[in-house]
């Protein structure tokens, strides 16, 4: 199973049907509006280090959705609750950026209120259609590498005293990212489905990749492939 549905994913990345959009979405829930406690370092040299303690105030916190065109790497945002009706809401707002007829293809991990059963609102919109990624391999949707470039350049390290002024930020920076943005570039053309090990001692006894060997064990594969004789070199 996680090997077709990879491959259908895979599949929209490399080779995508003939004038058809292809979107990716998901949604990063619980992001939290903290005011952190600030503090700074003046050194000798006359620079000044900021820096941010352990203690913060909790100022609520925002689900944020974001969809990104494959195709051009733009990418869409919403702030809404993390239920069905606020994602279809969200979609709406996606579909609505193109043509009624244009075949819209949106690539989704299998979350509940993503793969909930019922397809209304696709019975409405009969020019899109749902991709959902394998269980645990949410990897697979671009949209988490924007995901984890937000919050280094946005939300790690840094205080907000309200989720106004959270989802200010945020759309600033989405906002600023657009205006420059470029499609990722996707590589892996095959997914392997592997058997997961029943304990830690079990990994353990797998064989090393050549370039986790010991240096030593390395040299010993080296000098055997040199001289074509097992066991060591030609004395």
């Amino acid at each position: 199973m996680l090997a077709a549905k990879a491959a259908d994913i895979v599949g929209l990345y490399l080779a995508p049907p003939e004038n058809a959009l292809v979107i990716s979405v998901d949604e990063k829930p619980q992001v939290q509006a903290l005011e952190r406690a600030q503090g700074y370092l003046r050194f000798s040299d006359g620079q000044t280090y900021r820096g941010f303690s352990d203690r913060y105030k909790r100022h609520d916190a925002t689900t944020l959705f974001a969809a990104l065109d494959v195709a051009t790497g733009l990418v869409t945002t919403g702030h809404y609750k993390r239920r069905r009706i606020e994602l279809l809401d969200f979609m709406n707002k996606v579909v609505r950026q193109h043509p009624a007829d244009q075949e819209i293809h949106v690539i989704l991990d299998n979350l509940s209120t993503h793969s909930k059963k019922g397809g209304a609102w696709l019975a409405r919109h009969p020019n899109v259609h749902f991709h959902f990624t394998p269980t645990n391999a949410s990897w697979l949707n671009q949209i988490e590498v924007w995901f984890s470039i937000l919050a280094v350049r946005v939300l790690r390290g840094a205080s907000f005293t309200s989720t106004k002024e959270l989802r200010g930020a945020i759309e600033r920076f989405t906002a600023a990212y657009c205006e420059d943005c470029s499609p990722f570039a996707w590589k892996k053309e095959k997914v392997h489905q592997v058997t997961l090990k029943r304990c830690y001692s079990d990994l353990c006894k797998q064989p090393l990749a050549r370039e986790h060997q010991p240096r030593d064990q390395r040299r010993r594969f080296f000098l055997h492939r040199r001289d074509g004789v097992r066991g060591g070199p030609k004395r």
